[in-house]
């Protein structure tokens, strides 16, 4: 290992020099000790880097320093220090900062730290390194993904101020992280992990039974092209697939309601405009409601007998003229397949969802 000895650059060395100037010496006082704790892996390193720094001490005060090491597992080290070791160097900061304990240093722009280890030390810091790696907040394991996905959501709604969540140690944004990259998608993915990127990033909080669905599907695109799919691309595929629809023959325009009759109390006409490949046609169908209704009057149309399984809708945005989007489970003779609407008209958006559900049984049909 080669090291750079410009130790004024290099925190460590700072840390060192600092311990030394703030230990009680008489005048005449040629020899100190000073007690260095870390973990495991810095072992080596420090066995180098003690007996560099106390030679270029040497050279510059004139006084003798002997630097022990302390060594063992990060989380077993922490709690000595917490518990009372007199050390005079601790290079374990960030895991007393798990622990809940003020290290008294400023990790918050861990990003600089990162960057001025790398060029004093012309070292570059593995993607997995412990807090600092590119990929230490990231998680690609499906199971991860999922415990990570109900641990944010859990300490959105908890009133605590202890971060508890799996798999994160500590909250990345405590280090100047964001929690972009937290989850990332590739082959190992699972549903958590879709589903918390399009919550996060789009305001879209799909059903279990959508999340699974979708899952598969994302699942194909990555093991056909064998990468990482971004968020955007995810947000796209998601449109394409339930919404937007492009190669679709059924397209929702409009409807309207009207009662059946006083003889059949609390049951509507649903009279709807739709186009089916291009051309413009009129369907009706009754029910207790437009979403009733509207399955009915496309089920006659097109000879498929479709039901809801599930329902559910959310808000995009805040305000009088956000967004809806609205989730139709529609069960069919082969089973079950999701549909997604989206519109500022709550009722316009189920209806483009059953729309959208029909298009995919139409479409495994075919």
């Amino acid at each position: 290992m080669s090291l750079r000895r410009d130790f004024i650059k290099i925190p460590l060395a700072a840390a060192l020099a600092s311990a030394l100037t703030l230990t009680a010496l008489p005048s005449f006082a040629q020899q100190v000790t000073l007690l260095n704790v870390s973990y495991d892996p810095t072992r080596e390193l420090y066995v180098e880097y003690n007996q560099a720094f106390a030679k270029y001490w040497k050279g510059k005060t004139g006084q003798d320093v002997t630097i022990k090491q302390s060594h063992g597992g990060s989380g077993k080290q922490a709690r000595s220090v917490i518990d009372g070791l007199e050390a005079d160097v601790v290079t374990l900061a960030l895991n007393m900062f798990t622990q809940g304990v003020d290290p008294k240093l400023d990790c918050s722009d861990i990003e600089r730290i990162k960057a001025v280890y790398e060029y004093s030390n012309e070292m570059t810091i593995p993607e997995r390194h412990p807090y600092v790696g590119e990929l230490v907040y990231t998680a690609f394991s499906g199971s991860h993904q999922d415990a990570i996905n109900k641990g944010m959501k859990a300490i959105k709604v908890a009133n605590h101020p202890v971060w508890e969540v799996p798999y994160l140690p500590i909250d990345p944004q405590d280090v100047g992280r964001s929690y972009e990259a937290i989850i990332r998608i590739n082959s190992q993915s699972g549903k958590g992990g879709i589903a918390y990127i399009l919550q996060e990033d789009y305001g879209i909080n799909l059903p279990r039974n959508l999340q699974v669905e979708f899952r598969e599907d994302i699942q194909r695109i990555t093991d056909e092209e064998g990468i990482e799919l971004p968020s955007k691309r995810i947000h796209a595929r998601f449109i394409e697939r339930y919404v937007d629809q492009p190669e679709a023959r059924i397209k929702f325009v409009d409807h309207h309601t009207y009662p059946a009759g006083s003889d059949q109390k609390g049951i509507r006409v649903v009279a709807a405009e739709i186009t089916d490949g291009g051309e413009t046609m009129r369907i009706e169908g009754k029910g207790t409601g437009p979403i009733d209704g509207f399955v009915n009057a496309l089920s006659a149309y097109l000879g498929i007998d479709l039901s809801v399984e599930d329902y559910s809708e959310h808000s995009l945005q805040h305000g009088s003229n956000a967004a809806a989007i609205a989730y139709v489970e529609m069960a069919h003779v082969g089973g079950k397949l999701f549909g997604v609407g989206i519109n500022t008209n709550i009722v316009t958006a189920s209806l483009e969802a059953i729309v959208s559900a029909a298009n995919r049984v139409l479409a495994e049909q075919k």
